[in-house]
């Protein structure tokens, strides 16, 4: 006989317990076993006033930012109601169902106040990386390092060319203008020093106007992982405007940062060509960090002549030898800052045979050399090598990283406007990632240690 629904929902009392409701292997109840939240209230005592009402207990604030960037919640109004509805997320929010849910604007007031000024989210991202440290998915001997691009909040129709904006309108003193006018005048400027930018956005002129991403011209902001290679795990994550030069700039940030705060040092860093500037491979072997990048070179030639490639580098004597046997010498001045020029003699090339073919448009030869140089022949010298290999292969994992952020959490574009609000979002991203690889792969000793 087909049964039919009584219809009676008159009842007034019900034996419900919201912990029965939840199946054991929901990912939310593994997330809560290797979540840790109790020092939030001591680390934010300071920026609470000792009177009036009690405020929403922070921790909550957190536990639905996490339910909300877990499950591609991005609205903050959308996630009060879904977490009211959710019988999962109000447990995992530690929520009975009686209790109110915070209202959306409590989020907006916090995130702008005492979450930023205590740098809450540095604090929880490194939580959970010493978590996955504790638990054995860290192994601390390689890193991986890449960038991808996520659109930013600001209309790609609502563009000003860079230099006609009257900035000091009070209409367009935004917190993210303010944020961006702060940043000119230091070290870190969001814009190139170099180069004007073609256009600016209104509402956040710190996003980059760029051709990355979607194929199409947007406002972006570039989200930087460096990762630990093994499990792929991210150890730090930095916001900048989606540009190479800054997105290469970030790795050493994250490197001395991961160093400082958590102790961790590489014996390698993997990356992509964008990568093998002389700077970083510089830098990274001055600090005894073996650059398994590909270099990038530009000296190859294809009209013929000879090409960088064909000089020897005598480093006792700091000259080239031609494949005649001359020297090129340098003055020893660098000029831009990275390049130093060595050059022949004239006389030893006018009755050259070679001369054709090395240096048909000048009465000599002349060949750049980087400052740092010696990074990018350390770098060559590891190219092809059994261990340069294995980490390109690993380093294909951050890449898979992006992939998960993008289309299984739905992270593909910013709701909060700044610098910092893509700092922020991106470290409430990457946690979440860590959060669900270390649910799933630590055991059941290690989540409940």
């Amino acid at each position: 006989m087909m049964g039919r629904l009584s219809g009676d929902q008159e009842q007034l009392f019900y034996a419900f317990r919201l912990e029965d409701r939840i199946p054991p292997q929901h990912l939310l109840r593994r997330i809560d076993a290797v979540l840790e939240l109790d020092y939030l209230h001591q680390l934010l005592g300071p920026y609470y006033s000792h009177t009036g009402r009690p405020s929403v207990d922070p921790e909550l604030m957190i536990r639905m930012l996490i339910v909300g960037y877990c499950f591609g919640i991005r609205s903050e109004r959308r996630l009060c109601e879904e977490v009211s509805l959710n019988l999962a997320y109000r447990w995992f929010c530690r929520l009975g169902l009686e209790d109110e849910v915070p209202d959306h604007s409590t989020f907006g007031k916090n995130r702008h106040g005492r979450f930023r000024e205590s740098d809450l989210f540095r604090q929880v991202f490194e939580t959970v990386l010493r978590r996955c440290m504790g638990s054995g998915l860290v192994r601390g001997e390689g890193f991986a390092v890449d960038a991808t691009v996520i659109e930013a909040n600001a209309s790609r129709f609502k563009r000003v060319p860079g230099e006609d904006v009257a900035w000091g309108e009070p209409t367009r003193q935004t917190r993210a203008v303010r944020e961006y006018l702060t940043a000119l005048d230091t070290e870190n400027s969001p814009n190139n020093p170099k180069r004007e930018p073609s256009a600016l956005s209104p509402s956040d002129p710190a996003s980059a106007w760029t051709t990355k991403g979607r194929l199409r011209v947007q406002f972006a902001y570039g989200l930087n992982y460096l990762i630990d290679d093994e499990h792929a795990v991210i150890v730090d994550v930095e916001a900048t405007p989606a540009r190479i030069s800054k997105e290469v700039a970030s790795t050493k940030i994250m490197i001395a940062r991961t160093a400082e705060r958590v102790g961790l040092v590489p014996k390698h860093l993997a990356a992509d060509t964008a990568y093998g500037t002389g700077g970083l491979l510089g830098w990274l072997v001055d600090h005894r960090i073996d650059p398994h990048i590909p270099v990038w070179d530009k000296s190859e030639r294809s009209d013929g002549t000879l090409a960088r490639a064909n000089f020897t580098y005598d480093s006792e004597r700091d000259r080239y030898i031609c494949p005649q046997g001359k020297s090129l010498t340098s003055t020893g001045r660098v000029h831009d800052g990275r390049t130093l020029y060595y050059r022949s003699s004239k006389r030893d090339c006018d009755h050259c045979a070679l001369k054709p073919r090395c240096c048909p448009k000048g009465p000599f030869r002349r060949i750049p050399r980087d400052v740092n140089e010696h990074g990018r022949d350390h770098a060559r010298a590891l190219a092809g090598t059994q261990a340069f290999e294995d980490s390109s292969r690993r380093r294909k994992k951050i890449e898979m990283l992006f992939a998960h952020l993008k289309r299984q959490l739905g992270f593909d574009r910013l709701r909060l406007r700044g610098p910092t609000g893509a700092r922020d979002e991106f470290l409430l991203a990457a946690t979440v990632q860590n959060l669900r690889r270390l649910a799933r792969l630590a055991s059941p000793a290690q989540c409940s240690a």
